[in-house]
């Protein structure tokens, strides 16, 4: 009896692998980091810029705004994974970490770059389209571990617009950025909602 209560017991133990992500809000402030972020930082480039602001502005915007989404973000999965116990709980946990872990090499590289090259151009090039990169890696992880098939084409369309976006140069790699990679963050968030209701009822029947 105790052999054949034991796989009742685990079956009814919430999985991490069972749990269905509601990613709008993690969406929304991402595409507005990036949006606004890099927006600014375009309209202070170019020959004649619009904007007539220190560097450091358009950098700190970025800054906080991808903070707040990351804040956003963290909170969303601990929510989602409440109640996740076991082995499958370091399924979520692993992922979360993989963010400063992602990013702390990032910082890595580029400081060392700059360093080796002694050019500071390493870092306004590297910063916002390597952490788009790094980015778009990661929702391939959380969107093949989740089976959000949203998420894993959000990180691909992220990754490769990101990268390419190093083939220009001055206002219009921050266009390309702010446009292409803000704007996929909302479309996103804009079909989310259906992504998560059907979802939810693929796992209920």
């Amino acid at each position: 009896m105790s052999h054949a209560s034991a796989p009742t017991a685990h079956s009814a133990q919430p999985s991490a692998l069972s749990v269905v992500l509601n990613n709008r809000l993690s969406y929304v402030s991402f595409g507005l980091a990036w949006l606004v972020g890099h927006g600014v930082n375009a309209l202070t480039h170019g020959d004649d810029p619009v904007l007539d602001l220190p560097s450091a502005i358009p950098a700190s915007l970025l800054v906080v705004g991808l903070l707040a989404g990351v804040v956003v973000t963290s909170v969303v999965t601990a929510k989602a994974l409440r109640g996740v116990r076991g082995p499958d709980a370091m399924v979520g946990n692993l992922l979360a970490a993989s963010w400063p872990i992602g990013f702390g090499a990032l910082f890595l590289i580029i400081t060392a770059l700059s360093a080796s090259l002694d050019e500071q151009k390493v870092h306004t090039l590297m910063w916002p389209t390597a952490s788009g990169l790094v980015v778009g890696l990661l929702y391939l992880a959380g969107g093949a571990v989740y089976r959000d098939r949203l998420q894993y084409l959000l990180g691909t369309w992220l990754a490769l617009t990101s990268s390419a976006a190093l083939f220009l140069h001055g206002a219009p790699l921050y266009w390309v950025l702010a446009l292409a990679g803000g704007g996929s963050y909302l479309v996103a968030a804009a079909l989310e909602p259906r992504r998560h209701a059907k979802a939810l009822l693929a796992r209920a029947s």
